[in-house]
């Protein structure tokens, strides 16, 4: 049986032994746009929250796009590890790669690529890549303002939260960010 934390050259080593609060990407094969257009982006961003929600993870932060998506997310509290996110991206992976087969009539097409996780330790870490995620669809350029994309969490972040911590979190520079963050996303959502 391999060590769990061997790291393998071309697959992102799962480093879930321990909860706390991680900031997950996963993209498409070959960035392919196979959700484009708003009912594929919004099925993919509803079962996201659907399965982060079966499995109990607490999502701060998120954005949803044709190709690939981004997540900060708290593990269950009462979990002493973060195990549950590989059921969470199997699952999701699944069921949307299924549907959008389904829609396109390509049964057996591969659909995910892979998905890769940072655990968060430091707060300024923490809060920078919050800021990231709330504002990725300016980053890739598909609304002027984050909270006029409809499949992210900037308008939920500037409903739900503090005028003072909403100015704080944005605050944050994310230019200097290296997250790997290159895709491409379709402009019509």
């Amino acid at each position: 049986m391999p060590d769990p934390t061997t790291c393998w050259p071309h697959a992102p080593t799962h480093l879930l032994g321990v909860g706390g609060t991680f900031f997950v990407t996963a993209s498409t094969y070959r960035h392919e746009h196979v959700f484009r257009g708003s009912e594929r982006v919004r099925f993919l961003h509803d079962q996201l929250l659907r399965f982060a929600a079966e499995h109990r993870w607490h999502l701060e932060a998120w954005a949803v796009f044709s190709n690939h998506y981004h997540f900060v997310g708290h593990s269950p509290p009462d979990n002493h590890d973060a195990m549950s996110l590989r059921a969470i991206a199997s699952r999701l992976h699944e069921t949307t790669a299924k549907w959008a087969n389904g829609l396109d009539d390509t049964p057996g097409r591969r659909v995910w690529h892979n998905y890769w996780e940072t655990r968060l330790t430091y707060q300024k870490s923490y809060l920078a890549r919050l800021s990231y995620v709330h504002r990725n669809p300016e980053k890739h350029g598909v609304v002027a303002v984050a909270n006029q994309y409809p499949w992210c969490s900037a308008a939920w972040l500037e409903r739900t939260a503090r005028p003072a911590q909403i100015r704080a979190l944005y605050r944050f520079r994310i230019d200097r960010l290296v997250e790997g963050d290159d895709f491409e996303v379709a402009p019509e959502w």
